[in-house]
């Protein structure tokens, strides 16, 4: 952890200055970052010879953008190396208990109906009730299903993933003219988000990452088998239901804020793990971190390559279905 702990750190204080700065209309490197400073330090008189417009660009545009890709990273690739843990899956993510699915159903609905009384926050708040009813219907298939083992999870998680995306394919069908709102959402975007949305993303990340690293060692034993994790001392079922919980309210965060952002989950984990090892102490932490720098890289590109903006979730895609092929071939990256 020690040589790719600050690597990842310089290469991010870098990725933050380029993303703040990059876009329709260029900001100096020097003035961002003399923005960013005066604003975190409190001292205004640094801003003196930067012009207003730049000032607003940065802080109150692209940042909470910024503070949003962050953090959606970051929950996605820490859940995903949560989820493929638990469930001893190398090919395991949200996707896999139906956590994603279900924060867009929720999302559509909300878009579906026009509900309108959180303000910017009523999507999010029915994204979040979605996630976690899938969840919690996960789970209950599982305890009449047998138990809270990693294969019944994994069959209810199909099931109810795929009931909730036949259920969001009849509310595209009910959403006749205005289904291009619901299309665009579910591709995945960062774009004009605000602080409070990415408030909503920081506090999944803040809620999780303090459970996941607790269970650590936990979720170390629960890859070797639940015989081995209960001879070593382990509480096999609380511990799994707690890391669930915590990995699947990450994802209902993200995918309030961001709709479906794909792969992340999938992708860092595996590359984490060549360069730390699988111990989970040293991987949840780097898997964070690496999900940041990844999707901020990917919406900073998504956002200056083209010509019009695409949608990151779709960026993210195009580069994790290969990986994802790729990994199923040659039946590398196990947990």
């Amino acid at each position: 952890m020690r040589k790719p702990l600050p690597v990842m750190l310089a290469a991010l204080a870098a990725m933050i200055l380029v993303a703040a700065g990059s876009g329709t209309v260029s900001v100096p490197a020097l003035d961002t970052l003399r923005i960013l400073a005066a604003r975190l330090l409190g001292r205004p008189d640094w801003l003196a010879q930067v012009p207003d417009v730049a000032q607003a660009l940065v802080w109150d545009v692209r940042l909470p953008r910024v503070m949003t890709a962050l953090a959606v990273g970051g929950a996605l690739a820490l859940s995903g190396a949560v989820f493929q843990g638990v469930l001893r899956n190398p090919l395991a993510d949200s996707y896999t208990l139906g956590v994603s699915a279900g924060g867009a159903l929720g999302a559509c609905l909300c878009l579906l109906v026009g509900f309108t009384g959180l303000g910017v926050l009523s999507v999010p708040v029915w994204a979040l009730a979605g996630s976690l009813s899938a969840l919690a219907v996960v789970l209950l298939m599982s305890r009449a299903g047998g138990g809270f083992d990693a294969l019944t999870l994994i069959l209810a998680g199909v099931m109810v993933a795929a009931t909730l995306q036949a259920a969001i394919g009849f509310v595209k069908f009910l959403a006749g003219e205005n289904v291009a709102g619901l299309v665009f959402w579910l591709m995945g975007g960062l774009s004009a988000k605000t602080w409070a949305e990415a408030a909503i993303a920081w506090t999944g990340l803040g809620l999780g990452l303090p459970v996941a690293l607790f269970l650590a060692r936990d979720l170390d034993a629960l890859c070797l088998g639940d015989e081995q994790a209960q001879a070593l001392g382990v509480n096999v079922s609380a511990a799994r239901l707690a890391l669930l919980g915590a990995a699947a309210l990450m994802t209902a965060c993200c995918v309030a804020v961001s709709g479906i952002v794909g792969f992340v989950g999938l992708i860092v984990p595996h590359i984490m793990r060549l360069a730390c090892g699988p111990a989970h102490g040293r991987l949840l932490p780097l898997s964070a971190l690496g999900g940041m720098l990844l999707l901020l890289a990917a919406d900073t590109a998504s956002r200056t390559l083209p010509a019009h903006e695409v949608p990151v979730g779709v960026l993210t895609a195009m580069l994790g279905g290969p990986y994802f092929c790729l990994l199923f071939v040659r039946g590398r990256g196990r947990v």
